[in-house]
């Protein structure tokens, strides 16, 4: 044999065996990644529960922050619903003590009064007068009416016990007074 042709068979031997390696590496290291990619899948699976349990969790928080802004709101309504007949009881006796001789006692109750009045507004609430507003059954309750032409139908003539709302919410409707066109006069408006 030449040397060219021993040559050739060790290329070709070497060839063989690094085909036959070959497969045996590729073997070897589909075997190494399936353990791997099993540990990636876990990992991911692990990541999205993580993920999911946070925002649950967030969600969570979130809806017990507002149900306890709600309670706390139903909360102090109840308390201001509670304290506005003592608002009218002290209206009620200043009104009464207009006398000179009751100065000194009606200049405690005004205080007390504001105060007690300062502190409901400090809380939400708002007293309305609704005076020359225009009847809302929402917020309004008509106890009386009035046939007039003199002001528009549905106006509100007077009140006799004021409304208090606390965030929107009605707390006591007004009692009111309102005006109504007579029949006949809305009758020659119509024609």
């Amino acid at each position: 044999m030449s040397e060219h042709e021993i040559k050739v068979k060790v290329k070709n031997a070497e060839s063989a065996a690094h085909a036959e390696e070959a497969p045996d590496t590729a073997e070897e290291s589909t075997q190494g990644d399936a353990p791997m990619k099993k540990l990636s899948a876990e990992m991911d699976d692990l990541r999205q529960t993580l993920l999911r349990r946070q925002a649950d969790f967030d969600n969570y928080r979130k809806r017990v922050e507002k149900e306890r802004a709600e309670d706390s709101k139903r909360t102090t309504a109840r308390v201001a619903e509670s304290l506005i007949p003592i608002v009218d009881s002290f209206e009620h006796a200043l009104a009464a003590h207009k006398h000179d001789e009751y100065a000194g006692y009606r200049k405690g109750f005004e205080l007390i009064y504001k105060q007690l009045l300062d502190n409901l507004a400090k809380l939400g609430v708002e007293r309305l007068e609704p005076v020359g507003k225009p009847f809302d059954p929402h917020m309004h309750q008509a106890v009386d009416r009035t046939e007039t032409t003199e002001h528009a139908d549905g106006m509100i003539l007077e009140v006799f016990q004021p409304a208090y709302v606390y965030h929107g919410r009605v707390l006591r409707p007004a009692m009111v007074r309102v005006a109504v066109h007579p029949a006949g006069a809305s009758n020659r408006a119509v024609n």
